[in-house]
């Protein structure tokens, strides 16, 4: 079978409902949810795009109160092949070439916010159920995608399914990277919160507010922060612009009505490698932790500089660990909220290792001095063995279609594969390729979009006939 050939008798249609699909705005907007769009009307007008593909097509469709659902290809068997996706994408964030919503073409690109995650795969997935079922192919086993509206967030969409639906024998999820992810660390969201202390004599400065950051799972790419004060600071100006230098991001600041305001912008990432961003959040805190501010702002900003200033690995908080499989632990700072007379709070992403400890971790942080441990949501290490007949069909699927290796690599990302015991992640992202996932100007090389397709189509068929 040519699957490649299968594939560009499609290329125009293909790309043509990738396009449709990304200009869907499908981001979590709790002021618009309702009981049939229970994370907002934007993601539940994506879920019900996808739903009413699958009916065209001819597959078995199944809607579970607007929280997740499945597009089904029935087999001859009892056994299910899980195709794990979701529709919901990260906030756009700032500084896009063009409208993130657009899903214009440039240079053999697609860009929009979703193109790589997940919604181009998606579709890429969706097309490849599509040529197995158009082809007539015989299957021993149903193979269903499942769709997933709360990913990028708490993950209630799964929780809900499963609690309905049989879990899938194996399957993958085309949310990452090739070849194959076999392995995923652990992640936890935890929120640290300070409460009221005594106030002390200051120069004048009282912190006011202090914001930074959208989601835990992204590296904050802006911060602002306001500060009062009795009187003007003759070096503001050359205090903040040696902060802006050293850190090498741009910024401002502005004195009116006594209100100092500051601003910093600096990039976005995914929090599986906050080195790949530039916190903003966390360039701000270290300006601000230099001033002789009140007592509760100090002790805001010198808590954020001392456990978490130049440090992605949790050193500073004696976390730090790593192993073979899955390499470091990470720590992300995705939400910095300060009000000087409401919530004082710090929210961070750890991603640890496959032999790592969670309850290691949460004591840690619940030894933190002043700081209480308000949150601590843990999402456990997923790891499939090498030599599980899943890894061993998609092996020779990969290394049929591109001629190449397909090793096995581990991930600090989290994907729906986790969702399965014998669960993957499967593309689309090919080696070589820059990771620009959660990034501005996110998008999908067309070619690669094929490809994957192409090598979809094949593992559908491989692992279901």
């Amino acid at each position: 079978m040519n699957w490649n050939e299968e594939v560009t008798k499609r290329k125009e249609e293909l790309i043509e409902d990738v396009q449709n699909y990304l200009r869907i705005k499908s981001v979590l907007d709790e002021s618009t949810k309702s009981e049939r769009a229970p994370f907002g009307e934007g993601i539940h007008k994506a879920y019900q795009h996808l739903l009413k593909l699958g009916e065209q097509e001819g597959f078995n469709v199944l809607d579970l109160d607007g929280y997740a659902g499945h597009i089904e290809m029935q087999g001859s068997g009892e056994e299910i092949v899980g195709i794990l996706c979701h529709v919901d994408v990260v906030p756009e964030g700032d500084g896009w070439t063009s409208d993130p919503y657009a899903a214009e073409i440039r240079d053999g690109k697609i860009f929009a916010r979703g193109a790589l995650d997940d919604k181009g795969p998606t579709i890429a997935a969706f097309y490849a159920m599509k040529i197995v079922k158009e082809l007539g192919l015989h299957l021993s086993k149903h193979v269903r995608m499942i769709i997933g509206t709360d990913e990028e967030s708490d993950w209630r969409c799964v929780e809900h399914y499963f609690k309905h639906e049989k879990m899938p024998t194996l399957g993958f999820a085309p949310d990452a990277d090739f070849p194959i992810i076999y392995a995923e660390k652990g992640i936890i969201d935890a929120k640290l919160t300070i409460g009221n202390s005594e106030e002390k004599e200051s120069n004048g400065l009282v912190l006011k507010s202090f914001e930074s950051g959208r989601r835990y799972n992204m590296v904050p790419d802006y911060a602002e922060a306001v500060m009062t004060t009795d009187k003007e600071l003759l070096n503001m100006n050359e205090l903040f612009g040696e902060c802006l230098t050293s850190s090498n991001v741009t910024g401002e600041y502005k004195l009116v009505n006594n209100e100092y305001m500051f601003t910093i912008k600096g990039k976005s990432a995914h929090a599986m490698e906050p080195n790949n961003g530039v916190n903003a959040g966390l360039i701000l805190a270290s300006f601000l932790h230099k001033l002789d501010l009140d007592h509760r702002g100090e002790q805001y900003v010198k808590l954020i500089q001392d456990y978490f200033h130049h440090d992605t690995r949790g050193e500073k908080l004696g976390i730090a660990y790593a192993d073979d499989i899955s390499g470091d632990l990470t720590v992300n700072v995705g939400i910095i909220s300060y009000q000087a007379e409401g919530a004082c709070e710090i929210g961070i992403n750890i991603r640890y290792p496959v032999t790592g400890s969670s309850d290691e971790i949460k004591a840690k942080l619940e030894g933190i001095s002043g700081v209480e441990l308000s949150t601590f949501n843990d999402s456990k290490p997923h790891h499939v063995d090498e030599k599980h007949p899943l890894i061993q069909t998609l092996q020779k699927v990969y290394e049929e279609q591109t001629g190449e290796k397909a090793e096995l690599i581990a991930i600090g990302g989290g994907t729906y594969a986790r969702s399965l015991e014998a669960g993957v992640a499967f593309g689309p992202l090919f080696p070589g390729r820059p990771d620009i996932a959660h990034q501005k100007d996110e998008y999908i090389e067309i070619e690669d979009l094929l490809k994957a397709t192409a090598i979809y189509a094949q593992a559908i068929y491989e692992l279901a006939k």
